[in-house]
């Protein structure tokens, strides 16, 4: 909650180095997250009027926010620290001197007041003009002294529709900077900003091309501070109707995306060059004290989702049954599946789903993640109260999509180049695997139940809620099969499972959008390393990419088994449980991610850490906020107990992978 302070506390608290989060002396409000050489300021942001000034107004509202900076301070929230007027600036204009900052009587050759503001009222604008630098006063000199050199982002927004030509998107203003001295610094920040993408617009960056950066700002902080630069920036009300001040939430949110990574690589470039922090990252340059309110919605968001276990639903509770009487009459007959009933209200959860307050998160990164795990959830919801119903196909497509060409011509590969049958190896007991299984948790250190099940589609399945490994008792397993399962099971999926609620934010035991792909392709990876993953077992996987093709293009579970035997080679009973993997629920294309998720990750290792994918139930396309939320502290760091490379390459093993990643 903001608090309220004076000017005294407010630089009482500055130079003891306490974060606040404050309006102070009624003029500016400032938030102080981590005590960092970066300050962002939206000192047009105000759209206040005191009552006295309000009735003397001749403009309307409209009229004034036209010429104002709205919501220039929810684009810099996510910095470290941030600097904000309250104040329309109409009653003192911060970015003019002291002695101008008033308007007499009119601005923009419109008519202000009813009657000249009298000299009193002007002393009084003033006066909060002046304890404005104060405390701005105060805060600079308190960083310099900390770190050296400061950088200030000043943050406009100007209107353009009456401008005749075509203007840039972001505009510096360089008229005051000294570009011998700051120049590379400037360059940096005018690229990053080329770089910002909005939808439905194209983007341009210039320097002193609309404005020339003659604010007071800036004057007022190079006549008093030799080490800290001012960025004055302009951005063009692209974002808004500028006329009726409706903001556009869409470009709102890509902007201030944008923004926070311009900022925070300019900051770094500032960091190595000015303080001599050679190793700086733009993650550094933000605070590493989670949010309080993003730790409350994280709450509520874990509260509301926790134990929204997918699988038992979507597993048939008379799989075996059905099989049974399929091997039986092959021809003749067409399994009749049966679920697990739910007790999830799917109306109750959207409606609590979506009151939580995801726009109380300032960063617009944590934000957008939150609110993209929201609609995560709502599709699971629509997933799982779908089961057994037609529309189900619908949402599992929505869900998990579908094979994509290039996925389908790996598993076309992948069917002929294993197409030779591997060797029989003798079999374990149910009971044996889960002995190996529980040994191979301790020498993990996982503490997690072992157990089987008569229930499963799947040789095998974590249950998240429970942090329980069951294995399917109908399943034959040899040595390196079990071996690949605990890799697989414990080493991944179990893993990310117990990560995930350790985690001081709850969100990744829930699950981000696209998990699955992501797990799945590291569980595959893990085999691959651990020497365990067989060409019997690539074969596998693309039977399950024919199996999806197969549903969603013939709608017949006989037809799909027909297909599998024929043209993929697997047994009737492979066949079958392939098929009905695939037909669950009435529908499910979640099979074809094994093998996509794998290709992926084979090619990835190389290129990038994936370790931040091991913090809970990741996805690949979070990767960068993950660093992110690892490098600033909101998540504890996590690394694979799987083995990271194959301890030696199999000359067939590696000529396959090799091919298999160029297949297209």
């Amino acid at each position: 909650m903001m608090q309220t302070l004076s000017l005294s506390e407010a630089l009482s608290l500055i130079e003891r180095r306490q974060p606040f989060h404050a309006e102070v002396e009624g003029v500016a409000q400032l938030k102080i997250e981590a005590y960092l050489p970066i300050v962002s300021c939206a000192i047009h942001a105000g759209h206040r009027l005191s009552p006295a000034l309000a009735s003397q107004c001749l403009l309307t509202d409209e009229e004034r926010r036209f010429e104002e900076d709205p919501a220039t301070d929810t684009l810099i929230s996510a910095q470290p620290i941030t600097l904000v007027g309250c104040d329309s600036r109409f009653e003192y204009d911060l970015n003019r001197a002291q002695a101008l900052s008033t308007y007499f009587k009119s601005a923009w050759s419109k008519p202000v007041w009813r009657r000249p503001l009298s000299a009193q009222k002007r002393s009084q604008c003033q006066q909060k003009h002046r304890r404005f630098y104060q405390l701005y006063d105060g805060l600079i000199a308190s960083l310099e002294k900390q770190f050296s050199h400061v950088l200030v982002f000043d943050l406009h927004s100007y209107n353009y529709q009456r401008i005749e030509r075509k203007v840039p998107v972001f505009n510096i203003g360089t008229g005051q900077i000294d570009m011998e001295r700051w120049g590379t610094v400037v360059q940096r920040f005018n690229r990053e900003l080329g770089r910002v993408r909005l939808p439905n617009l194209s983007v341009e960056s210039k320097l002193d091309d609309v404005f020339q950066g003659r604010g007071y700002l800036i004057a007022h902080t190079t006549a008093r501070f030799d080490r800290t630069l001012v960025l004055p920036t302009e951005v063009k009300k692209v974002f808004m109707d500028e006329h009726s001040g409706e903001l556009y939430p869409q470009v709102m949110e890509a902007l201030a995306l944008g923004l926070k990574e311009a900022f925070t690589q300019t900051s770094a470039l500032f960091e190595r060059q000015f303080n001599r922090r050679r190793h700086a990252s733009k993650h550094q340059m933000l605070a590493t004290r989670i949010d309080p309110k993003v730790v409350a919605l994280d709450k509520a968001l874990y509260q509301l989702a926790k134990g929204m276990e997918t699988l038992p639903y979507i597993n048939p509770v008379n799989l075996q049954q059905e099989k049974q009487r399929y091997l039986a009459n092959p021809k003749g007959y067409c399994p009749r599946f049966r679920y697990r009933q739910q007790r999830l209200n799917p109306f109750e959860f959207r409606e609590q789903l979506y009151r939580l307050p995801f726009d109380s998160i300032s960063d617009a990164g944590v934000r957008q993640l939150y609110q993209q795990v929201a609609d995560n959830l709502s599709m699971r919801v629509e997933l799982l109260t779908s089961v057994g119903s037609d529309q189900f196909r619908y949402n599992s497509l929505r869900y998990y999509g579908k094979p994509d060409e290039r996925t389908l011509k790996q598993a076309g590969f992948l069917l002929q180049a294993a197409a030779k049958p591997e060797a029989d190896e003798p079999r374990l007991t149910v009971q044996q695997v889960c002995e190996q299984l529980r040994g191979h948790a301790q020498q993990l250190g996982i503490a997690c139940r072992v157990q089987a099940s008569g229930t499963l589609a799947a040789k095998a399945m974590v249950m998240s809620e429970k942090a329980s490994l069951m294995i399917n008792r109908h399943a034959q397993f040899t040595e390196r099969e079990a071996q690949a399962l605990a890799h697989h099971e414990l080493g991944v999926h179990m893993t990310t499972t117990i990560n995930g609620r350790a985690q001081p934010l709850k969100l990744l035991s829930l699950g981000l959008p696209g998990f699955t792909e992501t797990q799945e392709g590291l569980a595959i990876l893990a085999e691959y390393h651990s020497g365990c993953l067989t060409l019997g077992r690539l074969k596998l996987l693309a039977a399950r990419v024919m199996a999806v093709d197969s549903m969603l293009r013939d709608d017949h579970l006989p037809t799909t088994v027909n297909r599998l035997m024929e043209e993929a080679g697997l047994a009737q009973d492979d066949a079958f449980i392939a098929a009905a993997r695939a037909y669950r629920g009435g529908g499910l294309t979640k099979d074809y991610q094994y093998l996509s998720g794998f290709c992926t990750m084979l090619t990835l290792r190389q290129q990038r850490d994936l370790s931040p994918l091991y913090t809970g139930k990741c996805a690949l396309a979070y990767l960068e906020i993950l660093e992110e939320l690892c490098q600033r502290g909101w998540l504890h760091s996590a690394m694979p107990v799987t083995p990271t490379s194959p301890a030696q390459r199999e000359p067939v093993m590696a000529f396959v992978l090799d091919s298999l990643t160029q297949a297209a």
